[in-house]
């Protein structure tokens, strides 16, 4: 039984967590929100990074747990990293890793500038490195 209009829409219209094309071809998600003409408003950019920051703190952490004793600055540019590339890819960096489990900051700064990954996001990797490196936000 229908008792509201949020029922009534997501009847009709129906709950698609993944985008697709409507019947008139434009690109939709969620309960019909159009994403081709009118995509999404800057709050709700913000609520999608806030739980996508989450999820890559809590893989992050799940798979490297002795993450969680870095201080924040240090963290956060590891939860970039995980963003950015997903856990399995941090993974293949394990001289980079060992280096910031060990608190080698130098050795974990040239391991990640010296990488592919560092070639192909050119300054984002910079300044992830120099932040892993000086503990300052860059």
């Amino acid at each position: 039984m229908i008792v509201n209009l949020t029922d009534q829409l997501i009847r009709d219209e129906g709950l698609r967590l993944y985008p697709y094309k409507d019947t008139a071809g434009k690109l939709t998600i969620g309960v019909g929100r159009n994403l081709s003409d009118v995509g999404i408003s800057p709050a709700e950019a913000q609520m999608l990074l806030a739980n996508d920051i989450t999820a890559a703190t809590a893989s992050l952490e799940k798979e490297f747990p002795w993450v969680s004793g870095l201080d924040e600055v240090r963290h956060a540019a590891l939860v970039n990293l995980t963003f950015n590339m997903g856990v399995g890819g941090l993974a293949k960096f394990p001289k980079f890793l060992a280096a910031v489990k060990a608190g080698d900051w130098c050795v974990a700064h040239d391991e990640l500038i010296n990488s592919a990954y560092a070639r192909q996001v050119g300054a984002r990797a910079d300044r992830l490195a120099l932040q892993i490196q000086t503990g300052a936000w860059q």
